[in-house]
């Protein structure tokens, strides 16, 4: 096949169609040759054509095709040292996919030629494979970019706003009856009516879906019959993954995602992806060559100093992309503002983002990373959510990262996981993770948004095996039950797992939604796995990486309807009332002209609480007063913010106690608006005045209202 080639541009990096031609550039800086291969179909065995790019500018070959179409499927083959020990691991013979791909074909069919040594060699990875790997590998794919968003407008809801939905895009829509069955799984089933009538009557305002970039399926799962159902293991940055497509291969699953944000958005929900930069799917050493490994390995990966034949493993994959390079920095950078202007993702959460920030072996909140991210006009304005840890030594750096980024609040989920199964002194750290964790983020002049709360996430127990299970149960994993966390602060109410005791089953759901009040009345910004709000169960496995089946897909048809009406009635007392979505920290300090304080503190006698009271280590009990005129904002208008006062009760003690109301000067009467003892969540509940005294039960919230209302002008929506 004859290919007319002119030499193009090294700008931008990938494939780009502009009507007339496609231009190719490849960053490949320690290559000697590169050349691009077109494929006629993704059945073909072998290349067209082969196109030698013999243009090099600033350390990328780039050459222009014309004629070529969008549909276009390619690859590259790369000439270069085959040098594991100085880090160099070029080999012709592997067909590579595009760093910056928009559409991968399809996925991978194992085969051994996509390694660059030989298995069973004496010198195992020093060893060279001369196997073509091109009948087995993926093919990138030339998109068309044009799309008719029909005026889509990023919804932009603030922090406080905020209800994050932690989901995977097959997991939650897989079992849905209502979804038409040709696309569960699917871009299109998060996009579909009947899901964003759910999301909508639930109260979220963000899905943040699972990794969608394009992903690699271990071939050791495989082998087991399991697979990477999470996605923790990319390839593709700029790439949707082709297996949540329900419209085709060939470029049409770039146009089904956008579609699908396209339909959220219009129902004023925004998408954020979990985004693993990283590391990638290509493991250490001994793993496959599908496509940074062989462009460029020394460049792309964080390499041993004393041996560049070995890789950092900072994330416990492998590998760890090399952050402090320039040309991988862009790759991130290209990547975000790709998802942010083309895709309209309205922001990311970044998997182990402390490996990122690392310079050297130390992490570095001043990074390029950060640096980068905080003066670009695009990535700043998005939602910027880090997973602040990795597995290196001091990667744990929760409270740490700059100002613009919000965090996961690993010490948030386990402090109220603590709290609720009775751990001692517990009081003092629970009034710290109530109110926004300021002793993280105050004293750089973060707000309470800062900090993401979660009880549970993907990875670990969902809510209803938290407080089912003591120890985890992960033996449909194929390791020996030896994978997953074994320190999960869970507690099983008495028997581990399924029981019928009528006792325990009261109990386990009034702890769910002890949980789910804790939640959603603290300060900061809640997120819910998706499940939670109706009971789900991974039946004790708390690693369910590798279950793509009934073991992590929803299951709307056994849901827990008490539990979701409940979780609903919650959210929505949240998003009603800013006294819980505070934007300023509170102060507690009497407010002008009242003599009351923005937040005070009681023990159960009605008392406000001394120093002494923090210190008991056997008190897990205590009283909130929320002042409804000290939330200390303006709403958009310039108008000030009044809302009602609240008074919450927890009571984690396992017996009911005396609880005595505050006096009249904090509320004349109040009303009881929930109650997860007795599975309330309106106002309908009993009345009370100021200094009554009444039983609270046992491990349960109470939530009273102040029944006489002020001049109430929030509505701050």
């Amino acid at each position: 096949m004859s290919i007319i080639s002119y030499p193009g541009s090294p700008f931008p990096l990938g494939a780009t169609w502009d009507g007339n031609g496609v231009n190719f550039a490849l960053y490949a800086h320690n290559a000697t040759g590169v050349e691009l291969c077109l494929f006629d179909s993704m059945e073909a065995q072998q290349e067209s054509a082969i196109i030698k790019m013999r243009e090099r500018s600033y350390e990328v070959w780039h050459a222009y095709i014309p004629e070529l179409k969008p549909g276009q499927l390619y690859g590259y083959r790369v000439n270069g040292p085959f040098e594991p020990l100085e880090g160099h691991r070029f080999n012709r013979n592997k067909l590579l996919i595009d760093p910056y791909a928009k559409a991968i074909s399809g996925t991978i069919n194992w085969h051994d030629s996509l390694y660059g040594y030989n298995f069973g060699h004496k010198d195992e990875d020093l060893s060279f494979n001369e196997k073509d790997s091109a009948p087995y590998i993926p093919k990138s794919v030339v998109v068309d970019p044009h799309f008719d968003w029909e005026g889509d407008k990023a919804p932009k809801i603030p922090y406080y706003k905020s209800i994050i939905y932690e989901a995977h895009v097959k997991g939650f829509t897989q079992l849905h009856p209502e979804i038409p069955e040709e696309i569960r799984g699917k871009y299109a089933a998060i996009g579909h009516p009947v899901t964003i009538k759910y999301l909508q009557e639930m109260g979220i305002t963000a899905i943040e879906l699972l990794p969608v970039h394009h992903f690699i399926n271990d071939w050791t799962l495989q082998d087991k019959g399991l697979t990477n159902y999470w996605g923790y293991n990319t390839i593709g940055f700029f790439a949707p993954d082709v297996r949540y497509s329900s419209s085709g291969t060939l470029g049409q699953q770039v146009n089904e995602f956008k579609a699908m944000v396209k339909e959220l958005h219009k129902a004023g929900i925004e998408v954020i992806l979990d985004v693993v930069y990283n590391h990638t799917g290509e493991g250490n050493e001994k793993g496959p060559t599908l496509s940074f490994k062989g462009i460029d390995n020394a460049s792309y990966y964080r390499l041993m100093e004393e041996d560049k034949r070995y890789y950092m493993d900072y994330t416990g994959t492998g590998n760890t992309l090399n952050a402090n390079m320039p040309s991988v920095l862009r790759l991130i950078m290209d990547s975000l503002r790709y998802w942010i202007l083309e895709m309209h993702i309205d922001g990311f959460r970044f998997d182990l983002a402390s490996a990122l920030a690392r310079e050297l072996h130390d992490v570095d909140r001043l990074s390029a990373f950060f640096d980068i991210i905080y003066q670009d006009p695009v990535i700043s304005q998005v939602k910027l959510i880090a997973e602040p840890w990795d597995v290196g030594d001091g990667g744990y750096q929760v409270g740490n990262f700059p100002p613009g980024w919000s965090e996961w609040n690993g010490k948030y989920r386990d402090c109220m996981r603590d709290f609720w199964r009775g751990e001692e002194s517990m009081l003092a750290e629970f009034a710290n993770r109530f109110t926004g964790s300021s002793d993280l983020y105050m004293d750089d002049y973060r707000r309470p948004t800062a900090s993401i709360n979660f009880i549970t996430a993907h990875d670990g127990f969902t809510l209803h095996d938290l407080v089912s299970y003591n120890e985890k149960h992960n033996l449909a994993n194929g390791e020996d039950n030896n994978d997953g966390d074994d320190h999960n602060r869970s507690w099983n109410c008495g028997v581990e797992g399924p029981t019928e005791d009528q006792w325990i089953i009261d109990l386990r759901n009034r702890q769910k939604r002890n949980f789910l009040v804790t939640l959603f009345l603290s300060q900061g910004v809640p997120m819910l796995v998706a499940g939670d709000e109706m009971s789900r169960t991974q039946q004790g496995n708390n690693n369910a990486y590798c279950q793509d089946n009934e073991i992590s897909w929803v299951d709307w048809a056994g849901a827990d309807k008490e539990l979701m009406e409940f979780s609903r009635k919650l959210i929505h007392l949240r998003k009603n009332h800013p006294v819980f979505r505070r934007r300023r920290w509170f102060q507690g300090q009497p407010i002008k002209g009242l003599g009351l304080e923005d937040i005070a503190w009681f023990t159960p006698n009605g008392q406000e609480m001394s120093g002494e009271n923090w210190d008991e280590d056997h008190s897990k009990s205590l009283g909130i007063y929320l002042n409804g005129r000290g939330v200390h904002t303006l709403g958009p208008k310039g108008e000030v913010i009044i809302d009602d006062s609240f008074y919450v009760i927890f009571n984690a003690y396992h017996d009911s106690l005396i609880f005595q109301l505050p006096p009249e000067k904090y509320g004349a009467q109040w009303i009881v608006v929930i109650d997860t003892f007795r599975n309330l969540a309106d106002d309908q509940g009993t009345l009370y005045n100021a200094g009554d005294s009444f039983h609270v039960e046992g491990r349960s919230v109470l939530v009273l209202k102040n029944h006489v209302h002020g001049t109430q002008m929030d509505n701050d929506e």
